[in-house]
């Protein structure tokens, strides 16, 4: 009989001037990690990193609105991990002290994305899967960790609530496409990281989210 895989390490925890939830996740046997939606705090997640006794080795991004990368450069100096987003936000992500002055953030500057995330790619971990689940911007992206039924959706779906799409590249038509084809379509046990706020679970989500149902 083969010993049971230790589970996945996973801490999320709000960052940054507008809280939103940065993952972190780890291999617990390889011990290295990746971090997703450093939106502030670097010296917060390198700490917890270390707490963890984790390598960065990769900066995944669900998008490029200013408060889920705020902190990318600076955690990218101190760790030496590479930038990831999906191509098709690189326009926000090089408007960034277009963002900060809109919503009165102090700008730091970011260097550019080292790789283009790519729809059904595998994590640097190896343990998840990139989705490319456009709407709330054009480039967002989910990321489903199946042994661990674990969902990070990003401003995708909330808890009873769904991302807007008012700014810059908001699509409502392509984000319920996404919420219904992508999401929908995983384990109703996984537990859905947002945004921004708690945790939910997709099943719930799938009946009671007043926005889009499966």
């Amino acid at each position: 009989m083969q010993p049971e895989k230790p589970a996945l390490i996973r801490e999320t925890f709000p960052v940054g001037p507008l809280q939103c939830n940065c993952t972190l996740i780890g291999d617990p046997v390889g011990k290295t990690a990746i971090v997703i939606d450093p939106g502030g705090d670097h010296q917060k997640i390198v700490a917890r990193l270390a707490a963890h006794g984790l390598k960065l080795v990769a900066i995944i991004h669900t998008h490029a609105h200013l408060d889920h990368f705020l902190a990318s450069g600076e955690l990218k100096k101190a760790t030496g991990a590479t930038l990831h987003l999906h191509k098709e936000d690189r326009f926000l992500w090089d408007n960034l002290e277009m963002q900060c002055q809109m919503f009165g953030v102090p700008f730091k500057p970011v260097p550019a994305p080292d790789q283009w995330l790519a729809d059904d790619e595998a994590l640097a971990c190896g343990c998840g899967v990139a989705l490319h689940t456009p709407g709330h911007t054009p480039g967002s992206m989910s990321f489903w960790f199946p042994e661990a039924k674990l969902l990070i959706a990003g401003d995708t779906l909330f808890r009873r609530g769904v991302g807007r799409t008012d700014l810059w590249g908001g699509d409502q038509g392509a984000l319920i496409r996404s919420i219904r084809q992508r999401l929908y379509r995983l384990d109703e046990d996984a537990t859905v990281v947002a945004g921004h706020g708690p945790d939910t679970r997709l099943g719930d989500e799938m009946r009671e989210n007043p926005f889009v149902r499966a």
